[in-house]
């Protein structure tokens, strides 16, 4: 798309997904969190280094500050582990919320300027890959997934770029670099404020049209009547993308229109190896559970070139490649009940998200034709992106622990 602004310049700070390290830190539920920590620290200090997964960034050794706005202790785990780190919720991938032991010990790349910004207010947006070669019937995922969790940057090779909203804590400073709100009113004649922006970009990148590289297209509109249209339309796809969490138009929880919403039909027993679908009765085999009514759209949902179920259901198994007596070999032994919860949440997700598509993709190309373009964000003034612009605000809101209990010096 010739001529058409990025992603990278109307949010110019963003900031690489984490590294974990090792894979015993996340988990889909926190009960096995808390039990590989506990296995952790009881060990004597041979097996803890062993059990611990070092890598060129962390060992057992490592003396680091605690992660902002984690109550963690920041003693060498090979000396005091101290008391378990509260999982957090996280957004693993696209649209998978797991948790995560929240403890800069035990991660080798966190993020920190991350958890300065992370609060009730942001909102995160994480660039997801090009998509590769997909079946012939196959549809696109989004380009960009929006989150109130911290994203991890999850992807099938590597991590992606993520892009707060806002700069600093509380909704201060938006993450847009600066006159962009300002032309936009001149535009369109009406204010433009910073999480209606981003629903427009929510709307224009979930169905992509012309991207060809890591950079994300984002066409702004000149046409009054075409931005209150991405409003409502870019506003519904934060609401799917949180999971019914953020919402400005009253949309509340999040629901099925019309009674559809899938019910247990049978209930999953033990821990199901097999994740299906019944094209006939519309329904979701879960080993020996039935989820129905689930559509063929939700069913063959893709985001990041995977289908999103049945990579959310292998995230849930046992992993075949974990080494007996490792940390990664701790997991639970049946199905909880909060994953079938989950699940029902996460199919009327995609079944909205694939309902709006159409609408989206037309919406796309409408304001691909012409609008504000690079031109005319260069001679306002506001391109080139400046340089302080893509650097993380100084933020230090509360005294963050160093490390072996040291106070840190920003």
């Amino acid at each position: 798309m010739a001529g058409v602004p990025l992603l990278s310049e109307l949010m110019p700070w963003s900031v690489a997904g984490l590294r974990v390290g090792r894979g015993w830190v996340r988990s889909a539920h926190p009960e096995v969190l808390a039990a590989r920590w506990r296995r952790l620290a009881e060990a004597d200090p041979v097996q803890r280094a062993e059990l611990f997964r070092p890598s060129r960034s962390r060992t057992v050794d490592s003396a680091v500050p605690q992660l902002p706005g984690q109550a963690t202790s920041t003693r060498r785990l090979s000396q005091e582990p101290g008391s378990a780190p509260e999982p957090v919720r996280v957004r693993h991938g696209a649209f998978d919320r797991q948790w995560l032991l929240a403890d800069q010990r035990l991660l080798d790349q966190p993020r920190p300027e991350l958890w300065r910004v992370a609060d009730g207010r942001q909102l995160f947006a994480a660039v997801q890959p090009v998509q590769p070669v997909q079946p012939v019937d196959a549809e696109d995922g989004p380009a960009v997934a929006f989150s109130t969790e911290l994203p991890d940057g999850a992807r099938p090779k590597g991590v992606g770029r993520i892009h707060p909203l806002y700069r600093r804590p509380g909704g201060l400073e938006p993450n847009l670099t600066p006159g962009l709100t300002a032309l936009l009113r001149r535009k369109l004649g009406v204010k433009v404020r910073p999480e209606e922006l981003l629903a427009w970009i929510a709307a224009v990148t979930a169905h992509p049209l012309g991207r060809t590289g890591e950079d994300v297209p984002v066409p702004l509109p000149a046409d009054p009547g075409l931005w209150a249209e991405g409003l409502d339309l870019g506003r519904r796809v934060l609401w799917l993308h949180t999971f019914g969490e953020r919402s400005t138009t009253g949309l509340g929880p999040l629901r099925m229109p019309g009674g559809r919403r899938p019910f247990v039909r049978e209930r999953v027993t033990g821990l199901p190896d097999a994740l299906e679908h019944d094209p006939e009765d519309d329904a979701l085999l879960i080993g020996t559970g039935r989820l129905s009514p689930v559509a063929r759209s939700a069913w063959g949902f893709r985001a990041a070139g995977e289908p999103v179920l049945t990579r959310w259901f292998a995230e849930r198994c046992a992993d075949p490649e974990a080494r007996p007596g490792t940390l990664e070999a701790l997991a639970l032994t049946g199905w909880p009940q909060q994953y079938t919860a989950d699940l029902v949440d996460l199919v009327t997700v995609l079944t909205l998200l694939a309902e709006l598509r159409p609408a989206l993709t037309d919406l796309t190309a409408r304001a691909a034709e012409g609008g504000v373009g690079t031109a005319d964000l260069t001679a306002a003034g506001v391109l080139p992106v400046r340089d302080h612009s893509r650097r993380p605000a100084s933020v230090l809101l509360h005294h963050e622990e160093g490390p072996d209990g040291q106070f840190a010096l920003l």
